[in-house]
């Protein structure tokens, strides 16, 4: 009896151990990557490492002419301040684009910054940015991202699927 104790200790130990470990970061980065913001996200760093000299408001034109986008995207250039999905103003960036549904109940925001502190930019970004910053509605994630001096931010659903979001 002891032995048979002991051997499914072991295995349930042994199971615990591996399921932790497919728990791991890389699967997160691999599940944000499959999400809208973090395929969106891609093709920006596709995009601006093609061109980082690339106009901010081109940059977001490009990313909202993606096919998984389901709405009709709007994109305006926008300046330092108060910026809509966000607690406070936003400042420390030269140009920036917004780009999001021409509705408002759709919970998905994006921007697009130039900015000579990267880190700075998205620490701001992400310390002050509210998923529920729409009465009716809520994204479910946020993906912040860099590349060369150019800053991609998006709060976004987790999936485009699901028939009540829109």
């Amino acid at each position: 009896m002891k032995k048979i104790t002991k051997s499914l200790l072991l295995t349930f130990a042994l199971s615990l151990c591996f399921g932790l470990s497919s728990c791991s970061k890389k699967d997160s980065v691999q599940e944000v990557a499959s999400t809208p913001a973090g395929i969106l996200c891609q093709q920006f760093k596709s995009i601006v490492k093609a061109n980082d000299s690339i106009s901010m408001e081109d940059l977001a034109n490009q990313i909202v002419a993606n096919e998984i986008i389901p709405f009709g995207p709007a994109v305006m250039p926008v300046e330092e301040g108060y910026l809509n999905g966000f607690t406070d103003e936003i400042n420390g960036f030269s140009e920036a684009a917004v780009f999001g549904p021409m509705i408002g109940s759709i919970p998905f925001v994006g921007y697009v910054f130039r900015t000579d502190d990267v880190n700075a930019l998205m620490e701001t970004l992400k310390e002050k940015a509210d998923l529920r910053w729409n009465v009716c509605t809520q994204a479910d994630e946020i993906v912040c991202d860099s590349v060369n001096k150019i800053v991609f931010f998006v709060m976004a659903p987790k999936s485009f699927d699901e028939p009540d979001e829109f």
